[in-house]
């Protein structure tokens, strides 16, 4: 929990303390807080997961204004905030130097037990205040099942896929993610058909 006690750091005051620190930080209502502290280090199957995802946008996108970034990359979510999504999808020209998204179109964050609860409250509300945002994909890693908020002129719609048939298209892009590429590597437990048990 942040101290209340601490001055708190504007997004700009927190980049420059971020150089000197040796692990990730996010900026939460002022404060930094360690990244690996929200997800007590990332499984493999989290670790697979968010290479896969990168890996398919990187090879759509090769050539075109979009690029993926890692959670190297902040998002100001507010004048007291900067999360680090694990994959989000920038369109801006590159700036040297920067350690921010300026534009960034879709974040991506990849469930793990420790951030879930989080990752669909209070971190989703924070990327819907983006204004350039256009998609919060959710990615589970227990099971091939993904959600969507897409924005919809003021309002977000949101969209369940499941299963590895399931493709998610990203017209805000020019991608699509096919939840068989997300999960390659990964197995899942057989699906009980309740028919089947009646």
């Amino acid at each position: 929990m942040a101290d209340a006690a601490r001055p708190t750091m504007t997004p700009e005051d927190f980049f420059v303390w971020q150089r000197d620190q040796d692990e990730l930080y996010e900026l939460v209502d002022g404060h930094p807080v360690p990244r690996h502290r929200m997800m007590t280090g990332a499984s493999m199957q989290h670790d697979r997961v968010t290479v896969n995802i990168i890996g398919s946008l990187h090879a759509q996108l090769r050539g075109k204004p979009c690029r993926p970034t890692t959670a190297d990359i902040a998002l100001r979510t507010s004048i007291r905030g900067l999360r680090r999504p694990d994959v989000m999808v920038e369109c801006a020209p590159l700036v040297a130097d920067t350690y921010e998204a300026r534009e960034p179109k879709l974040v991506v964050e990849v469930a793990s037990p420790s951030t879930t609860s989080i990752d669909q409250t209070r971190k989703v509300e924070e990327y819907k205040r983006h204004p350039t945002l256009t998609a919060i994909l959710l990615v589970e890693t227990l099971k091939p099942q993904a959600l969507l908020y897409r924005r919809s002129g003021t309002d977000w719609e949101i969209e369940t896929f499941e299963g590895l048939e399931a493709v998610i298209d990203l017209p805000g892009i020019g991608a699509t993610l096919a939840m068989a590429d997300l999960y390659d590597g990964l197995t899942f437990p057989a699906r009980r058909n309740l028919a089947e048990e009646g």
